[in-house]
């Protein structure tokens, strides 16, 4: 029976919002991570400038496009480690009012006059993250709620990822701000939904012999008749995609502006997704998800300097 366990167990990912459970840790002092939404795939031509045999030559690629809400950082978050327990905790915060205000937070746990506290007491927090909020208002997404989460920021010390923050504080964010071409990323995104499956389209299991008394596809024996227990490793009915998925390595070819998505719109518009109205980002590759799905893009932790970062020469694109 073919199936793989390479992913256990397979259950539905609780939010939209992909969890992000690691972060590089990185000097430079920018953001770590943005999200953007799925308009579809592009063909386009790039002249390689690998170590491959078609080195220099025009060679034919596959891109995806995402288009990138406006995004601001509308907070600053404080860790601890705990005493006893060890594991880290959010000790403190400090939201923009305005920003805040906008989002709906009624109540602003602290204020831009707490800065200077918190500068004072850096040296007992273990580490300092953004709070961004995305607006996906106006894009052919059809959500118009904002979406709010949590990205990393490189430094050295607590001080300095704070006086980072602290420029960063209620201002919009740009993804040239964070990426540059060229540069590897990770993406983290939900697969398609694929909803209740059987055994052998969930796992490629083989259908029943024809002479089976019973049902043709299904799984045959379950294992042994003593202990009465099913194995893990049995192909069973179940749910299947939608799923938290990590792709490493993927290549930025382009950080596209709002005033040229002319060049990779086709003509009617990405199949189920439109027009991509706003800044947007070209990767080599495709991305897990259908159109319109949410995904998280973090520095590459495999390759995680951008410096020397060469980058890609476009010859053409077609949508």
């Amino acid at each position: 029976m073919a199936g793989s366990l390479q992913y256990w167990p397979r259950r539905r990912a609780r939010h939209r919002l992909p969890r992000v459970r690691n972060m590089p840790a990185q000097a430079e002092p920018v953001l770590s991570s943005m999200i953007a939404y799925k308009a579809g795939m592009v063909s386009l031509g790039v002249v390689d400038d690998s170590n491959a045999p078609t080195k220099g030559m025009e060679v034919m690629r596959a891109g995806t496009v995402l288009e990138i809400p406006r995004m601001e950082v509308y907070g600053i978050r404080l860790y601890k480690r705990d005493a006893e327990s060890g594991y880290r905790h959010v000790s403190a915060e400090m939201l923009h009012r305005q920003t805040s205000e906008r989002l709906g937070i009624k109540k602003v746990k602290a204020d831009e006059t707490k800065l200077a506290d918190l500068r004072a007491k850096a040296g007992e927090y273990i580490d300092a993250t953004a709070l961004v909020a995305a607006y996906p208002k106006g894009m052919s997404t059809g959500q118009h709620h904002p979406m709010r989460f949590e990205s990393a920021v490189g430094g050295k010390s607590v001080e300095e990822k704070l006086d980072t923050l602290s420029k960063l504080l209620g201002k919009e964010l740009k993804a040239s701000d964070i990426f540059k071409p060229g540069e590897y990323i990770d993406t983290t995104s939900i697969t398609k939904g694929k909803g209740w499956q059987g055994a052998i389209k969930r796992f490629g299991a083989s259908r029943q012999f024809h002479k089976a008394t019973q049902k043709i596809r299904h799984v045959g024996p379950l294992g042994a008749f003593t202990p009465g227990k099913v194995l893990y490793s049995v192909p069973r009915a179940g749910q299947m995609g939608f799923n938290y998925r990590t792709e490493h390595g993927k290549r930025i070819l382009k950080i596209g502006q709002k005033e040229s998505v002319s060049e990779i719109n086709p003509k009617s518009g990405f199949a189920n997704y439109g027009q991509v109205r706003s800044d947007y980002l070209l990767i080599e590759g495709s991305v897990p998800g259908p159109a319109k799905r949410l995904v998280r893009l973090r520095k590459s932790i495999t390759q995680q300097s951008a410096k020397g970062v060469s980058e890609p020469k476009l010859t053409f694109i077609k949508g």
